[in-house]
């Protein structure tokens, strides 16, 4: 196992990981536009489907991970967000924050804590994201509904010195009365939406 160079090593070690995260799902092709493909998926003990976007877009992890720093922007680009605004700030990347998103009436908006961190391969052979909800950090605000589970992975690579080639899944809970075949219905509208935005902001 020693004598295994350390690129080798590392990429059957992800493979193995990869393989044993993409059994979990049975991945459906819901949307294919613009270069974003959004898939969905039944997910074990939950009534709410799973989602997963890939995509290549033009940009570099200097400007992704600029984008996602920069938390108060984003309403700019995340589908329905009303605010963002950093709690704490362990390192430029590590924090956390809380974001509202604003949901048609007669519902609720929604409202999340989440801890997002990111992971830079020292080669730039990759680049990991993780925003997981912590839905306990602050105490819930009246009028809203507070979202219960979370969890997005992004794993992004650059094919070329100008592109990033991304591939994110997302899992949640929105909490409250919304009915899941309502959500389910239209899971790969904020998805789309949100890439096609980020897209171009990649661009500038």
């Amino acid at each position: 196992m020693k004598n295994i160079p350390a690129k080798i090593l590392c990429f059957i070690l992800f493979s193995a990981f990869t393989l044993f995260a993409h059994s979990q799902y049975n991945w459906i092709l819901s949307k294919d536009k613009d270069g974003i493909k959004v898939y969905s998926s039944e997910v074990k003990n939950s009534e709410f489907k799973s989602i997963k976007v890939e995509c290549t877009l033009q940009g570099n992890y200097d400007k992704l991970m600029a984008i996602l720093n920069n938390v108060a922007g984003h309403k700019d680009w995340v589908y329905n967000s009303k605010n963002s605004v950093i709690l704490k700030r362990n390192s430029p990347v590590d924090f956390i924050y809380y974001t509202e998103t604003s949901i048609p009436w007669p519902m609720s908006n929604r409202d999340a804590v989440v801890h997002l961190s990111m992971t830079r391969d020292s080669q730039d052979r990759f680049l990991k994201i993780t925003a997981v909800g912590i839905p306990k950090y602050l105490p819930e605000k009246d009028g809203k509904v507070r979202v219960p589970r979370s969890s997005i992975t992004w794993y992004v690579t650059m094919p070329t010195s100008t592109s990033v080639t991304i591939v994110y899944t997302f899992e949640a809970d929105p909490g409250g009365s919304m009915p899941a075949w309502l959500v389910n219905m239209f899971a790969d509208k904020g998805p789309y939406e949100s890439f096609k935005k980020l897209s171009e902001l990649l661009k500038k």
